[in-house]
């Protein structure tokens, strides 16, 4: 016989059992029946810190999570399955792992045989953010890294076979050169405008040491001395070294950069209307068959807005577009979408993007996986679920 205090404190305990036990092991079991697929998939990195900090980690969570595998049926595995730069971890020296060895039927082969190519990111592994190479590139030591030609053959051959192709920043600036830049340019359809940009909620050096020092040196260098006054603003670079800003208010009045999605495209039916971004973005101009995802608006006044004009910038720029490249599509991720600083953890739980969407304010841009529950996964999982169908 059960007394009446084992009764009392079993209904008690059964909700916290319920929700750390059950509700986990039911996720993980309709997971686990869910069908793997397979989507063959080239993987571009070589902006690779650290073991841990890796440009395309997000990127492959949502591949294991929608169980996307390799022609094997295994997962991809974030640390090999890419091409790019290895840094020493596990090996004492670093590792470089790339095209530039392969002869272009080889390249040709390797195409035939994937469905998708992404390039994560293709700035590179520099020696010192402090050891620049040239004082007037703004650019430290290279290491590794930008476009090379054999990654110029892989797309050409990828764009000719109909192959997805999805780039996002940083592919075609700097360390890449203007000749590759190019060639990616006409693959792609679009055209870089030779700016950067990044918001930084305090300007104030004092106070906010994510600022580089390269960069506020070149600032007050072209700015007689002076850096920005404190406080929330945007800087805005070009790649012949000039250095803008742009103060909150003075200059524009959306205090943190926009991302606004164009409902229309089903590519955005499942992202928020509004999303504030504060990481790096490239502003871009694209041909006129590309479709617009979504586009960034800073809101600028009257003043911001002659600035803009002044360093031929538009009002808005494109974030994420996309047009059809035969049977395949082509994507571009004007911003450092796919990187992401945190462990999301395990992936094999059904359901997770949609709790972790719900837990995560939107508005809080404070929060990087706040952006990626709920533009980068939403929007992610829709272009590879479109890549398998195209597959089929």
């Amino acid at each position: 016989m059960i007394s009446e205090e084992l009764k009392i404190l079993l209904r008690r305990i059964f909700p916290i059992v319920l929700i750390l036990v059950l509700v986990p092991l039911l996720s993980y079991s309709v997971w686990l029946v869910v069908p793997k697929k397979n989507l063959n998939i080239i993987v571009i990195d070589k902006t690779v810190l650290g073991p841990g900090l890796l440009e395309h980690s997000s990127f492959f969570w949502v591949l294991e999570h929608l169980k996307f595998t390799k022609e094997s049926k295994d997962f991809y595995d974030k640390k090999t399955d890419y091409l790019g730069y290895y840094p020493a971890g596990e090996k004492s020296e670093p590792e470089i792992k790339d095209l530039s060895k392969l002869t272009n039927e080889k390249v040709k082969e390797m195409v035939e045989k994937n469905d998708l190519i992404f390039i994560a990111d293709a700035y590179g592994v520099m020696a010192s953010s402090n050891d620049l190479a040239d004082r007037n590139s703004l650019r430290p030591r290279i290491i590794y890294g930008g476009l090379d030609t054999k990654d110029i053959e892989l797309l050409r051959e990828a764009k000719s076979q109909e192959k997805t192709i999805i780039a996002e920043f940083n592919t075609m600036a700097s360390p890449t050169t203007k000749e590759n830049r190019t060639e990616f340019e006409n693959l792609m359809g679009i055209k870089w405008t030779g700016w950067i940009g990044r918001y930084f909620d305090e300007l104030d050096t004092l106070v906010n040491d994510e600022i580089p020092v390269w960069l506020r040196n070149q600032y007050k260098e072209q700015h007689e001395g002076n850096w920005m006054t404190p406080g929330p603003g945007l800087i805005f670079i070009h790649e012949d070294g000039v250095v803008e800003g742009m103060k909150f208010e003075e200059d524009y009045l959306n205090k943190i950069p926009l991302i606004r999605s164009q409902k229309r495209n089903p590519l955005a039916e499942n992202l928020p209307d509004i999303v504030p971004y504060p990481d790096w973005f490239d502003v871009v101009l694209i041909e006129r068959d590309y479709q617009v995802i979504s586009y960034y608006d800073i809101n600028p006044t009257a003043d911001g807005l002659e600035k803009l004009r002044s360093l031929g910038l538009p009002r808005f720029f494109p974030a994420a577009v996309a047009k059809p490249n035969g049977i395949g599509n082509l994507y571009y991720f004007a911003g450092d979408f796919s990187d992401l600083r945190s462990d999301l953890g395990s992936s094999r739980f059904s359901g997770l993007p949609f709790l972790w969407k719900g837990l995560h304010l939107v508005t809080d841009y404070t929060d990087r996986e706040s952006f990626f529950w709920n533009y980068y996964y939403p929007l992610t999982s829709k272009i590879l679920e479109r890549a398998y169908s195209e597959k089929r």
